[in-house]
């Protein structure tokens, strides 16, 4: 089982430098310069829950195409095994491209879940790791950037992989001792 999502847009940003004081003491203040442009960038994840391995994929724009190149990723990540992949109801993952590509590549299927579920994807959380490790902080000037830093993060974070577990983990088992107070 695989569970995969897109992550996006993440959007090129550079923030200009600190601005300085004046002469007279006072902070100078500077016009913001953010802007969404059209240097977009989706990020597709493909996280297979049994170790936690992650197959992460930048692209210029979600359309089929990007979709079944990420496909053929996910294929060659997991070789001698039945792909069941669990996805979101994208029109890209349903389209009758995607759906020839599939009837080519007999492994892979597809399992999608409900609509307003997306918390039954595992990818969900795992993009919750890759913001806070990848993107938190970061002033990206272009899609370049965004790819090596996808690629740095999934790269990091493989190597510290552990199975995915459904669920809050149980709490800890510890021998509690018994302390008898006696009060006179």
């Amino acid at each position: 089982m695989i569970c995969a999502d897109a992550l996006g847009p993440v959007i090129p940003r550079t923030f200009a430098p600190a601005p300085a004081w004046s002469p007279t003491g006072h902070r100078i203040k500077s016009e913001l310069d953010y802007a969404r442009g059209p240097e977009k960038t989706w990020v597709y994840g493909a996280l297979r829950p049994y170790d936690g391995h992650e197959v992460t994929m930048t692209a210029s724009c979600r359309n089929s195409a990007n979709y079944q190149r990420f496909l053929q990723l996910i294929e060659e990540a997991n070789p001698a095994r039945e792909i069941v992949i669990v996805a979101d109801n994208l029109s890209s993952h349903n389209s009758k491209s995607t759906r020839e590509w599939l009837e080519e590549h007999p492994r892979i299927s597809h399992a999608f879940i409900p609509v307003g579920a997306c918390w039954l994807n595992l990818q969900e959380g795992w993009w919750r790791i890759f913001r806070k490790t990848a993107l938190a902080g970061q002033s990206l000037a272009d899609p370049h950037e965004i790819a090596e830093v996808t690629r740095l993060a999934t790269a990091q974070l493989n190597t510290r992989a552990r199975p995915w577990i459904w669920g809050r983990q149980p709490a800890p088992t510890r021998l509690l001792r018994h302390r008898f107070v006696y009060c006179l």
